[in-house]
């Protein structure tokens, strides 16, 4: 009976070995199921850091880039500016020297004038001259 009883215990020490070693296994399935779970969760989060950083660098980058667009545009219209007052200070530049004509022309028609009316005084103080001499004559009476 002896061998018997160790005979039918046997397999329900098996089964117990066996059932305890799927516990186990299950156990340690659930542990690594949930350091899985966590790892991924982990993974997870790292995933949305890494997404919203990249969104925030997209968003400085597309700032940088509008303010750069923003500089080119006012560069240009710097440039445009100036581009503009050259024209300005080339048109002074040509009023400025037609002015300086216009003063020389102006400057000789007034010497050319004067110099008439400088001829035109000489011509009347010469008629004034004879005009005396021909008053003096009439007034002397005749010698005879």
């Amino acid at each position: 009976m002896t061998n018997d009883k160790v005979g039918s215990e046997q397999p329900r020490l098996e089964a117990r070995d066996k059932a305890e070693t799927e516990r186990r296994v299950n156990e340690k399935d659930r542990r690594l199921t949930e350091e899985s779970r966590v790892s991924d969760e982990a993974a997870r989060g790292q995933a949305e850091q890494t997404r919203r950083l990249a969104e925030e660098s997209r968003e400085i980058h597309e700032q940088h880039r509008e303010e750069l667009e923003q500089m080119r545009q006012e560069r240009e219209e710097a440039r445009l500016a100036a581009e503009a007052a050259r024209e300005s200070a080339e048109q002074a530049r040509r009023a400025a020297e037609d002015a300086r004509h216009a003063t020389v022309e102006a400057v000789r028609a007034t010497a050319d004038i004067l110099s008439a009316n400088l001829e035109q005084m000489k011509y009347l103080e010469e008629m004034r001259r004879v005009y005396h001499e021909v008053k003096s004559l009439i007034k002397k009476p005749p010698m005879n």
